[in-house]
């Protein structure tokens, strides 16, 4: 060890040194960087068949209602159903006070066996005045007279007739009966009470439950956009395609509708249209009045290409771009145009073709420019780990933007 003496002939610059070297010892050295590019999950775009909806709202319609009124008037004698029951058509519903009708009905039968009576003479008389008028029996006038009886007489049985079918139908209409087959609601009158003819209120309302229909209202400047897309090629009207049913709750209604027809017209105040779909329902699920939303074929795109919404970054103007591995391998910022989303994934309109690798996750990782290791994806729908900056707000979208489209 040198001694203080040493150590103060010995020139400063050794003593600086040494102090360094000392000091360097005392840390552990810390390892070079890592060179290498960073690995990220990629999606290849293929061109695919893609069903285009548009989610519309709607409501729920009996397919058949019926409001039962009386024909006759009266007092009301029975109730012959059950409130909220299955009834058929023709089935007798209420039972009208209906003596004063049966007596009618028994007149007007004793007026026409008068009337038969009556021919049967005019019958006989008439024949034998013509058996003598050939022999100048009788005079002509006496026969004519006789013949003019006759037709008189077949003319009465003919009113005697529309008088007791007349008064049968009115007989009849005492017992009211249900004009359609389905669930009847409530009851306003009790027995005992008094109805009149064709009477505003009804006394009970039937409706049809199974199917339903679903009328709903589009926009038609979606409409005038669908259009310009078929005659542009984009789009192909898809013929018979099945309607999906939302309930109100959000969940999937398990029987598909089909489109039973679209109006003619549009609305002037609202600037729609709208469309009815006839769904079924077995189960009396969907009653009248209740709010539904509907996913209808709006048409079919042959060529689409389909991005997962990891890929797609939106910015705060609201521009849209993707990172994408070029043929060298590197990080290349795409701008792109999306339009709609279907499922977990963005149909893209431009900017994007058949074969890009569109970066899905280890957008973190990266810059524009920067070499890349891709590596596919191992299934098309990635789930959101890592997403790019902006991506949260283009994920923050699909439903609105379906609902809108």
């Amino acid at each position: 060890m040198l001694s203080r003496k040493t150590l103060s002939r010995l020139p400063a610059q050794f003593l600086l040194l040494g102090a360094i070297t000392l000091a360097a010892c005392g840390k552990t050295q810390a390892p070079p960087p890592q060179s290498g590019a960073p690995e990220v999950s990629v999606v290849t775009l293929e061109q695919q068949k893609v069903s285009l909806t548009r989610e519309l709202p709607g409501r729920t319609n009996a397919f058949l209602l019926a409001e039962v009124r009386p024909q006759v008037t009266g007092i009301v004698k029975k109730r012959l159903f059950t409130e909220g029951a299955l009834v058929k058509a023709g089935q007798a519903l209420y039972q009208l006070d209906d003596a004063t009708y049966q007596a009618n009905l028994a007149s007007a039968r004793a007026n026409l066996a008068r009337a038969q009576a009556t021919l049967k003479l005019a019958e006989l008389n008439a024949k034998r005045s013509n058996e003598l008028v050939k022999i100048d029996a009788v005079s002509k006038q006496d026969n004519e007279n006789a013949n003019a009886a006759l037709a008189q007489a077949k003319a009465d049985v003919a009113a005697a007739e529309a008088a007791v079918q007349s008064n049968t139908v009115t007989l009849n209409y005492a017992r009211i009966a249900s004009p359609i087959s389905g669930r009847i609601g409530k009851s306003s009158v009790t027995p005992g009470a008094l109805v009149t003819a064709n009477q505003a209120a009804s006394l009970a309302t039937v409706q049809q439950l199974d199917p339903v229909y679903v009328d709903l209202t589009q926009s038609a400047s979606e409409l005038l956009q669908l259009r310009k897309e078929v005659a542009a090629g984009k789009l192909t009207r898809s013929g018979d395609v099945p309607v999906q049913i939302l309930l109100e709750d959000g969940t999937v209604y398990k029987h598909e509708g089909k489109l039973a027809f679209a109006d003619v017209s549009v609305d002037p105040g609202t600037g729609s249209y709208s469309l009815r779909v006839t769904v079924p329902n077995p189960d009396n699920i969907l009653m009248p009045g209740l709010y539904v939303r509907a996913l209808i074929g709006a048409g079919v795109r042959e060529n689409a290409l389909l991005v997962p919404q990891q890929g797609i970054a939106r910015d705060p103007k609201g521009n849209t771009s993707a990172m994408v591995v070029n043929q060298e391998s590197k990080v290349e910022a795409r701008p792109v145009k999306v339009s709609r989303t279907i499922g977990d994934k963005w149909l893209v309109e431009s900017g994007l073709a058949a074969g890009d690798r569109v970066i899905v996750a280890g957008l973190q990782k990266i810059r524009p420019g920067a070499p890349v290791k891709a590596v596919e994806a191992a299934d098309k729908a990635v789930p959101a780990q890592n997403p790019a900056p902006g991506a949260a707000a283009a994920e923050a979208k699909p439903a609105t933007a379906g609902a809108k489209q």
